[in-house]
Order: structure tokens, then sequence, then C-alpha cells
């Protein structure tokens, strides 16, 4: 109960503690001026450099950023001070679905009603390119109005994290909700793998129990790669058949998500209405050296009026503009990252003829994919030719986010090309720099 009563950002009042883990705390709080309850998670920073969960922590916000759906839990703000890091979501006044299983097993159309909102969630996910792959009744949530709401993606993956089979390698997940392929170690399809989880989910909900179950852990993981399990005397035939077309031990011949959602035991009483995810009110970014102060204020943070008026930007839209924001600068050094970015109020066409020249002087080949140019170096360094991958994000026509980072070769040579020959060459067309707020004399 240390943190009730704080105050974080001027803005949000601690509350009493939701729930603890090994890394991280979960406190209510309210916004101070709209009285909104939301959950504050509070996570300690260093613990997370000891412990190597950097990626994890960033992946989080990267899944979460991405999926605006009723039935996930939102994450409205992220925010930094020197020894912690605070994501500011959703608040779940109805706790873990678990609870509820906790105490038996659930009637079959409340069981549907979860599993469809369920599906939905997961279906949207996927849509995004983000695969949960921790999906089991204690990561999902219910709101006051018993509305479900999928939560902690610290486990999820981006699709940028296949590798070139296009198939996810790491092994992840609770190991009585995770799929055989994932343990099997010969690289998985997320979606496939989450489809698994969701059916044990359906199970539990209806049977009270596990379908794969032991005291040893070995003996649960045969269990799982074999779909060793069986079915209670209560379960309707409908639900038996899609069950075993979701637990099936061979991911090419599992049921996908559109197919359950045509299911006709699925669809029954099923609100198919398609989602229209809101535009927040932008978040505006804060000053880079009240996150590296060695003071512990949480009011250190000032905002920068101008950008107040980029109303159509949303919370992650805007992480990458201030190192505020931005997680990798809490965990990387200036002359160790592999990319910069900038903001510009010049036009698309001003910026690309401006890289264009850069790349012409440097003797690099360009290369355009729409918003992204490929700068491609012919020598090549101590480890092969530099290139710079130049990626320019139109928030709006006259206000731009442009990353620069390395494609290949080595990083200290990406970094002394910025420092001597392209940051200068881009003095005319740059706002701001990542995490200097100031704008350019």
């Amino acid at each position: 109960m240390e943190n009730k009563g704080k105050v974080l950002m001027q803005k949000y009042e601690f509350g009493r503690l939701l729930g603890q883990g090994n890394f991280a705390k979960v406190y209510h709080a309210k916004n101070i001026e709209t009285s909104q309850s939301v959950a504050v998670k509070v996570i300690d920073k260093e613990k997370v450099l000891k412990v190597g969960m950097v990626d994890q922590t960033k992946r989080e916000i990267s899944g979460m950023s991405l999926v605006k759906h009723p039935n996930i839990l939102e994450l409205y703000e992220v925010m930094a001070s020197k020894s912690k890091i605070y994501f500011v979501m959703e608040y779940a006044k109805g706790g873990e679905l678990f609870k509820q299983l906790s105490k038996g097993k659930l009637r079959e159309d409340m069981a549907r009603k979860y599993f469809q909102q369920l599906i939905s969630a997961v279906d949207f996910c996927h849509s995004r390119g983000v695969y949960h792959r921790d999906l089991k009744p204690e990561n999902l949530l219910l709101d006051e109005n018993g509305v479900l709401k999928v939560s902690d993606f610290g486990l999820s993956a981006l699709a940028e994290c296949k590798h070139q089979d296009g198939l996810l390698h790491t092994t992840c997940g609770t190991p009585a909700y995770v799929a055989p392929e994932v343990i099997n170690r010969k690289g998985y399809d997320g979606a496939k793998s989450d489809i698994w989880s969701c059916g044990v989910i359906l199970y539990v909900m209806l049977a009270g129990y596990l379908p794969f179950n032991d005291t040893n852990l070995i003996a649960i993981y045969r269990k799982i790669s074999k779909a060793d399990y069986k079915f209670p005397n209560w379960f309707s035939p409908e639900v038996t058949k899609l069950l075993s077309r979701i637990l099936n031990p061979n991911p090419k011949a599992r049921i996908s998500i559109a197919k359950i959602m045509t299911n006709p035991w699925f669809r029954k009483g099923f609100n198919s209405k398609p989602v229209h995810t809101k535009v927040e009110k932008a978040l505006v970014p804060f000053e880079n050296d009240a996150v590296f102060s060695s003071e512990t204020n949480y009011n250190a943070f000032e905002a920068k009026k101008d950008m107040a008026k980029l109303t159509n930007l949303n919370a992650f839209d805007i992480i990458s503009l201030s190192s505020g924001f931005d997680l990798s600068g809490l965990f990387v050094e200036n002359d160790e990252k592999k990319e910069v970015q900038f903001t510009s109020t010049h036009t698309f066409s001003s910026i690309t003829s401006k890289l264009e020249d850069i790349a012409q002087n440097l003797k690099l080949k360009v290369k355009k994919q729409g918003g992204l140019m490929k700068m491609e170096g012919s020598s090549g360094g101590r480890k092969g030719a530099l290139a710079i991958d130049a990626e320019i994000f139109e928030f709006t026509p006259s206000f731009h986010l442009v990353e620069l980072r390395k494609a290949s070769g080595d990083t200290l040579e990406f970094q002394k090309t910025l420092k001597q020959d392209v940051r200068p060459a881009l003095k005319d067309i740059v706002w701001a720099w990542q995490g200097q707020l100031h704008q350019p004399t």
C-alpha cells in the first residue's frame, strides 16, 4: 500500500493494490480531472534490466498499441520515471475470469458468450499481426458489465518476430494451455497456437477442470502432444464436435478462427457487428530530461503545447516522438542505437527529396516502396555494406515522423554517418529529433 494517495504525473491518484508479480504491481487509480477509474501497472525498471525482460516489455507495448477492441483491455498511456515504467490501462472491475471458474463450471450459454468474445478479440489481434501466446483464464478479465477483456500481452509476438520459415520459435505460455507444436520446439504458427489455447479455455469453462492435467509436468506435455483428453458426459454433441476440431494436435488440420465463427454452436446469439476502433485524443510528448533525471519527481514532465494541436494522433502514434515515450531509450545507450527518429512539418515529397540528395552524396543506391526508402551502399565495411532504411509516417499532410534505421552494416559506421553527414544535411526540414522537443532555429 506504499503508493496509496501518490499522484502520478499530476494526473492519476493511486488507490489500493490490485495485484502483483515478480516485476510489477498493479494499482487501482483515478484520473484526477475526469474521475475515471484506471489500473496502473508499475514496472520496476532495474528488475526488468536484470532479468533481460526488456524485449518482453517493449513487445507488450507494441502488441497493445496495435489492438483497440471492445474485448481487449485498453492501454491508455505509457509513462516513465528514472526507476519505473507505468502502463495506464482500462480498469476491469469484475476481476479475473479465473475467479469465477474456481467456483466451478459455467452454464453452457454463459461459456459460449465468453468464448464468442474471446474469439472475436483473438481474431482482431491476428488481423493486426499480434499473437498473444499466453491465453488462459487468469489473463481474461471482466468489466463491471461482465464483458470479457483479454489482457497481459507480455508474451505476445508480432508478425515481424517470425523466422524465415514464417513460424515463431520461442517456447512460452502456461503449460496446461500451451499447444503441442509449441512444446515440440519445431516452430509454430502463432494463430494456430492461440486457437488451441482458446479451446482449452472453452473446455475449462464448460467442465470446471483442465483437459490436460497431472502432477508431473512431463506427463502433462505427453497428454497435450497426443491430445489425450476425455469429454465429460454433460458436454453437448455440438460442443464436443467443435472442441475436437480445435484441440487437434496437428496444427495444419486444426480449425481456423474463420471456421469457428461460422460454427452453428458458436453463432447462437452471436453479435457479429463489425468493430470500429475509436481514435483517442493525442497524448503530447514530454521532456526527455525528466525521464533520466536522478530526481524522483512524478510531476517533472512538462507538455510541449504546440504538439497538442495534433488531435488526430493516438497514444501510440506519439510514442516515437520523444524518449519520454520511446522505451528503447530507457534501455539502450544513444551510441548503440540502430535507429533514430525525427519529426518534420515539411511535405512528404520534400522529405523524400532531401533523403535522395543525402543518398546521392553518400553514393547510396535508392529503392522506394511506398513510405519506405532503402538506401544501400556498394562498398563493404567491416560488417558488410552499410544500408539505411528511411520510413516516413504521415500523421497529417504537414506533419510526418521519419525513422532512420540501420538495415545492415556496422552500427558504429551508421552512427558516424548519421552524425557527420545525415543530421547536418537534414537540419532544414527537421522539426525535432527524438528526445529534443525544441524547434530548430
